[in-house]
């Protein structure tokens, strides 16, 4: 049960709001329970200490509570007017209140928004966590999930049913050019709590294509072509992320030969796309030709070296 928060405090109700703030600072520092790990006690002390300064600590609520109109948990009252209130004071006393304005209420200027909360929490622990302690002590708790996607739906984008560990299904947008190892995010989607829902984070990981690697906004493929096309050029068909396309070959190309496709890769997040790669590789007959093998027996430049690029040759 909710205790007076002049008393959480160790305040007397014509405390000023400097004196709330600097009674809630020392006793949030005392009791914050990442310097009081496993220590349930310190844990509830700091939840009560937050709670009375939720009510303090705003100049509205404040006056509200000082007038009986909202009780020690803050909530409102039925039919506060010239209603008496009794409450404990900082040194075991009783303190009365009568109706609208009938408290010590806070003077102008009083109280403390929800910035002046993370203000007081930057001291101890920096604006960013402070922030996120005391959303997370009203919020539901987030909830992580992995889940493997396509390799063509990561790039290209897709829509996605899955089913939570709960047995929660939610509908996931995937969006196009997405990464392996990001995560997405769902708000609102966790676990219901007083202050709201917490967040579905997902974690995404994408499974390896058959024919295309990615490296970073570019994609990779080997592709084979016959020894008459690498002699001869010509068009062949190359698979892309978005389908097959037509591709020139140089005529006397070698294997290793790379073919760039501008703007067939990944989708960019500063919009565009990267380059696909599309190396050659010649690919001799099955089982071998007669005819070739002849061809090459009476070719004048068959012996020919074209080494140059190995040490020594």
């Amino acid at each position: 049960m909710a205790r007076n928060p002049y008393i959480v405090l160790g305040l007397s109700p014509k405390a000023t709001d400097a004196e709330i703030r600097s009674a809630f600072r020392q006793l949030a520092k005392k009791y914050h329970p990442d310097r009081n790990p496993d220590d349930k006690k310190s844990e509830e002390k700091f939840k009560e200490v937050s709670a009375a300064f939720d009510i303090l600590g705003d100049s509205e609520r404040r006056k509200k509570y000082d007038r009986g109109e909202i009780d020690d948990e803050g909530r409102e009252r039925p039919n506060p007017f010239h209603q008496w209130t009794q409450r404990e004071g900082a040194g075991g006393g009783r303190t009365y209140s009568s109706g609208p304005g009938g408290g010590p209420g806070g003077g102008p200027g009083a109280g403390a928004s929800f910035e002046d909360l993370s203000d007081i929490f930057s001291d101890i622990f920096g604006a960013r966590q402070a922030r996120a302690q005391h959303a997370a002590q009203s919020r539901g708790r987030d909830v992580r999930y992995r889940l493997e996607v396509d390799f063509l739906d990561a790039l290209n984008g897709a829509k996605k049913r899955v089913t939570m560990p709960d047995g929660k299904t939610l509908d996931l947008s995937i969006p196009a050019g997405l990464e392996d190892g990001q995560t997405l995010r769902l708000k609102g989607q966790g676990e219901k709590g007083p202050g709201g829902a917490g967040d579905v984070y997902v974690e995404v990981k994408v499974k390896p294509h058959p024919l295309f690697e990615r490296k970073g906004d570019d994609i990779y493929i080997e592709t084979p072509i016959t020894l008459k096309e690498a002699v001869l050029g010509g068009k062949i068909t190359a698979p892309t992320i978005a389908g097959d396309v037509s591709v020139n070959v140089p005529k006397n190309s070698s294997s290793g030969t790379v073919l760039r496709l501008k703007g067939r890769g990944a989708p960019k997040k500063s919009g565009g796309a990267g380059d696909q790669y599309v190396k050659l590789k010649i690919v001799l007959p099955e089982g071998g030709d007669k005819e070739l093998e002849e061809f090459v027996k009476t070719w004048k430049g068959a012996d020919q070296k074209n080494r140059k690029d190995f040490a020594g040759a």
